[in-house]
């Protein structure tokens, strides 16, 4: 048998392997180009009608109900759990089963925001009617300016002409990157708007690394006897005792006002090592103003500082008088990283 062809025929699979790949990756760009290049276009094309649909989502005292069929329901589930996670109460709604009873989760205070790329969704029908006979403020977002749901909505958002990049133009790709995309834009409108801050985010967010990232320094400092303190007119010797019992490796002076004047660790020690050294006044070897943080800093920025400064230590303080103390270890054991 002639094994001759072998070796051209597995560099042949080779090659068309390559082509392959190679066609698919050019394929991926052409898919992201169209939607960047979509996305682009709506972003410019950004008029009144997007701050009066903030306004209207602000001004109500219930929840944001989001609502669409199909993929355009995919991408409502989305957005109903951005708004939440940001301090807009929101659901989503199922806009068949609204038909047979869940309209009775919307309430008369609520908004609704409905998704259809057509706008004429037949399944969103009794969701529009429902909230326009309650006087229900209803966003409607759609491609087509004359759909019924642009027509029948309070604010209408109207997406950009922009072609599907699916190559027939028929699987729903650009249209709902544009959907998500402008849920995101509201959310983060109102998120704003409202001054929420990363402690109310942590609220939302208490698990995963998204909340070991939010921990505040006064969720795991040590304070009162635990606190390495000790007098600014103390000697060396005396300062050391302090260190050792306390066990963070260092020791902060105090002046007569509670405010910490100054701070010794291991590392002073060494560098004023000397035979009169434990007779020394403390303030002499002290480091001067030390780094401190407040009570409001994140647990990340706190190990963050302690990295840069190469300290495993800092004091946190409140109008200068020391009310914890927080070590590295303390931010590894919680998971901040």
């Amino acid at each position: 048998m002639d094994h001759s062809t072998a070796p051209d025929s597995a560099l042949s699979d080779k090659a068309q392997a390559d082509m392959s790949a190679d066609g698919d990756i050019a394929v991926a760009r052409r898919v992201l180009r169209v939607e960047a290049e979509a996305l682009m276009d709506m972003a410019a094309g950004l008029d009144d009608s997007f701050a009066r649909a903030v306004k209207a989502l602000a001004g109500i005292t219930g929840r944001v109900v989001v609502t669409g069929m199909g993929k355009s329901g995919h991408i409502a589930r989305k957005i109903a759990a951005t708004l939440a996670s940001t301090g807009t109460p929101a659901l989503w709604v199922h806009p068949g089963e609204a038909s047979h009873g869940d309209l009775g989760m919307i309430a008369r205070d609520d908004a609704v925001i409905a998704l259809s790329n057509s706008g004429d969704t037949a399944e969103l029908c009794d969701i529009v009617a429902y909230a326009k006979r309650f006087r229900i403020p209803l966003i409607g977002i759609t491609r087509r300016t004359h759909s019924s749901l642009a027509e029948q909505s309070d604010v209408a958002l109207i997406l950009p002409q922009s072609p599907e990049a699916c190559p027939l133009g028929l699987a729903p790709t650009t249209s709902t990157t544009l959907m998500l995309s402008l849920g995101d834009a509201l959310a983060v409108a109102l998120l704003e708007r409202r001054g929420f801050s990363a402690a109310d985010f942590k609220v939302f967010h208490p698990g995963g690394q998204l909340g070991r990232q939010l921990l505040r320094v006064t969720e795991m400092m040590h304070t009162g006897a635990e606190l390495p303190l000790a007098p600014l007119d103390i000697k060396v010797s005396e300062a050391i005792l302090v260190m050792t019992a306390k066990r963070f490796g260092c020791v902060g002076l105090t002046g007569a006002d509670g405010r910490l004047a100054g701070i010794i660790t291991d590392g002073d020690l060494r560098r004023h090592m000397n035979p009169d050294l434990l007779s020394l006044p403390a303030q002499t070897v002290m480091t001067s103003d030390p780094k401190t943080i407040r009570l409001t800093t994140l647990a990340g920025e706190a190990l963050g500082i302690m990295n840069a400064l190469a300290i495993t230590s800092l004091f946190i303080t409140d109008d200068g008088r020391p009310v914890g103390i927080i070590h590295i270890h303390d931010c590894l054991r919680a998971g901040v990283a």
